[in-house]
């Protein structure tokens, strides 16, 4: 199964290269909710609504690798100074980024934010794109 239930981040995308099997094929981060101690699900309904169709998209074992990663529960997800908000560019959640080599460096290639991993299509194209 190409999915990593929990990656630890590094300090940038540079060293993205360690946690994947084939370092020249494509790599997706889902940055994603911690869950809610009280529920064991996802504090935000855009995660609990997206879940599925992510998890659909990596599953098969054709997919990409793909690894989750949790930003926090709402307190701290909301802070300006959060990690992923100034390192990683990330102010929704869920965001999905994928990431390639390229010239030697590692660079996000594609992104889909929050609805936008509703739409399948998008979804199937941003997943089985090779470019």
């Amino acid at each position: 199964m190409p999915i990593i239930p929990e990656l630890k981040l590094p300090e940038d995308a540079s060293a993205l290269g360690r946690y994947t099997t084939n370092p020249t094929a494509p790599f997706f981060i889902t940055f994603t909710t911690s869950d809610h101690p009280d529920t064991g699900e996802s504090w935000c309904p855009d995660v609990r609504a997206a879940l599925p169709h992510i998890i659909a998209a990596f599953l098969p074992s054709s997919a990409p690798e793909m690894a989750f990663v949790e930003v926090g529960q709402r307190p701290e997800w909301r802070v300006p100074t959060n990690v992923f908000r100034t390192k990683w560019n990330v102010n929704n959640v869920p965001t999905i980024v994928r990431y390639e080599l390229s010239d030697g460096e590692v660079k996000e290639t594609g992104r889909l934010v929050e609805d936008e991993i509703l739409d399948e299509k998008r979804l199937r194209e941003l997943v089985r794109n090779n470019s």
